[in-house]
């Protein structure tokens, strides 16, 4: 019998700094939202790739709409 999750991935405007990304990331991976942050940003010092990173899953990941 297969496991089947409803989990997506979305960007989380109402947690967001910036875009969401790391709010969203944090919400579906149940991490806190200051490690991604603070990992964004050393790839963001080292390599630049984080920059790259977070624009490219600020426009592929859709924005999370909650229904109250």
């Amino acid at each position: 019998m297969a496991y089947h999750s409803n989990k997506r991935m979305y960007r989380d405007r109402q947690g967001a700094m910036v875009g969401g990304v790391c709010a969203g990331l944090s919400e579906y991976f149940k991490i806190d939202v200051t490690v991604l942050r603070i990992l964004f940003a050393a790839l963001v010092l080292a390599w630049g790739s984080g920059l790259l990173a977070y624009f490219v899953l600020w426009i592929v990941l859709p924005e999370k709409h909650d229904v109250y």
